[in-house]
């Protein structure tokens, strides 16, 4: 329910990132933008929003997982929420697809498939030109949002949109590399190796001759923003969310 109790049409899951992180603090902000453009009724459960319990399942603290899932079923089911919507894969993940088992059913979506919806229905018009017209964009593939769940086409579609040249990576799509962050790695030392998986991918984004390489995760942003800057190549490559880049074409 919204504070003068009425049922919003989507429940904004905005994620720890998107909640605590600076960086990604700009993705949330983009994407409320757009959704106020679309005239979309959207809820968010504030305080009453817990972590998910991805990170704790991945580096295999399963009690802690079903205790915080548990926590944030009751939640949602306590308010009656039928559609989910994040701007995080993790999360998208775990709540389209690890929630079920423990009680917890609901159509959950992420923000690129709900932009690609907006875009080709009409209910939010996109300007030409601006600041990255006719630039050379890449688009990154989340493992947990290409390989896991098989989005691929909605983030490409609405990058299309725009008045950008994309061009893809030599690994993309069901052959992309991770960021380097996946499987709780965000949070851990590295093993000994001889180089780190967030500067591979970041080899990837520049031998594309790419101006902007375009994430749809928070996880994915911070490797790849970390990778260009170890190259020091910030002045010529961006790292941009999907949901920024649309935000700037309202």
């Amino acid at each position: 329910m919204t504070a003068n109790n009425e049922v919003p049409d989507v429940l904004f899951w905005v994620g720890c990132a998107g909640s605590f992180d600076q960086r990604a603090q700009k993705v949330t902000r983009a994407f409320a933008k757009i959704l106020d453009a679309a005239n979309i009724s959207y809820a968010i459960l504030g305080a009453e929003e817990a972590c998910t319990g991805d990170p704790a399942r991945r580096a295999g603290n399963e009690f802690l997982f079903q205790m915080m899932a548990y926590q944030n079923i009751q939640t949602l089911n306590g308010y009656g929420i039928k559609k989910i919507v994040t701007t995080c894969p993790h999360c998208f993940n775990t709540l389209k697809n690890e929630y079920p088992e423990l009680g917890g059913h609901y159509e959950v979506m992420h923000h690129t498939t709900l932009l690609q919806g907006l875009i080709n229905d009409g209910k939010i018009t996109l300007q030409g030109g601006g600041s990255f017209k006719g630039k050379k964009i890449t688009y990154h593939d989340s493992c947990y949002l290409g390989r896991s769940n098989g989005i691929y086409e909605a983030p490409r579609a609405v990058l299309e949109a725009l008045d950008v040249e994309l061009v893809e990576m030599k690994r993309c799509r069901s052959n992309g590399l991770c960021c380097g962050a996946g499987g709780a790695q965000m949070f851990k030392e590295e093993e000994k190796g001889d180089t780190r998986v967030n500067w591979e991918r970041t080899n990837d984004v520049l031998a594309s001759g790419a101006q902007i390489v375009a994430a749809a995760c928070p996880f994915c942003n911070t490797m790849l923003t970390d990778g260009i800057t170890m190259k020091e190549k910030k002045d010529s490559v961006q790292v941009m969310d999907v949901a920024e880049l649309v935000a700037e074409r309202l």
